[in-house]
């Protein structure tokens, strides 16, 4: 599988949320998205981001951007996240890693010289009509929703007012 580029269509794909509703990408057309891609619930790291993209969860949606949280947990282990930390995104739950694979995110990774497969942090903007924008990948937890909502705000500055 060759890595996702800008200016790329974005792999279409159907998860469930924890609203009890499905996500498909494709039906999403017409307003911008932006997918990030977190490895677990509860972890010190994930609950930063999801936090972080939770604060700015107002300015995505002013911009008129679906905002989603995507990792392999469950919707029950979501459920619980949400409940436990107030948090304002939606999030879909791959625990067959079907998006997550089609995004070219699951990967090798390797963590006190333990080799293992694990998704990689990263969030993707996607325009109005299906194409990859910009691909943010989390060198640093903190300051990466607020990095991804700028590389947002500039997609949106280039796009002609229709």
């Amino acid at each position: 599988m060759t890595e996702l580029q800008p200016g790329d269509i974005a792999p279409d794909f159907t998860l469930p949320l924890d609203d009890g509703t499905l996500f498909h990408l494709a039906a999403q057309r017409g307003h911008p998205v932006v997918l990030y891609f977190y490895p677990a619930d509860g972890t010190a790291g994930c609950t930063d981001e999801n936090q972080e993209f939770s604060e700015r969860a107002a300015q995505f949606a002013a911009l008129g951007a679906r905002l989603v949280g995507i990792s392999p947990d469950n919707i029950a282990k979501h459920l619980k996240f949400r409940a436990k930390y107030d948090l304002a995104v939606p999030l879909a739950a791959d625990p067959e890693h079907r998006a997550i694979t089609a995004f070219g995110l699951w990967q090798p990774k390797k963590l006190y010289g333990r080799e293992f497969m694990g998704l990689v942090r990263t969030s993707f903007i996607i325009a109005a009509d299906g194409t990859i924008v910009a691909i943010v990948r989390a060198t640093r937890i903190r300051g990466h929703a607020q990095s991804v909502l700028q590389a947002l705000q500039a997609h949106l500055r280039q796009v002609p007012l229709t």
